[in-house]
């Protein structure tokens, strides 16, 4: 399997980092972006910012939707589950049957 090489490049904020994808996320401000607590800290970056585009920022709004509704977002798979059940749980809610 070949490697690719990594690109030197700048975001918005002129923040410098190497990638060689091209996934245009910026390391330095997807660290800044990062919540302090709550169940969005625990989640990994692409899960967290699957359910940020979707609207989904609080337990409640969360608990609208199914496991496989949640499934289908692209970024979130099932080892963002169990992080997202106990979160729930924690607050009394679960996904939605």
């Amino acid at each position: 399997m070949a490697t690719s090489e990594k690109e030197l490049r700048t975001c918005s904020k002129g923040h410098k980092y190497y990638k060689s994808s091209d996934c245009p996320t910026c390391p330095t401000c997807e660290q800044e972006n990062k919540p302090e607590s709550g169940f969005l800290s625990l989640l990994s970056a692409p899960a967290r910012r699957a359910l940020v585009h979707d609207g989904i920022t609080s337990l409640q709004k969360l608990s609208e939707f199914s496991e496989k509704e949640i499934l289908k977002l692209h970024g979130i798979g099932p080892a963002s589950l169990p992080t997202l059940r106990s979160s729930l749980e924690g607050e009394g809610l679960s996904f939605r049957n």
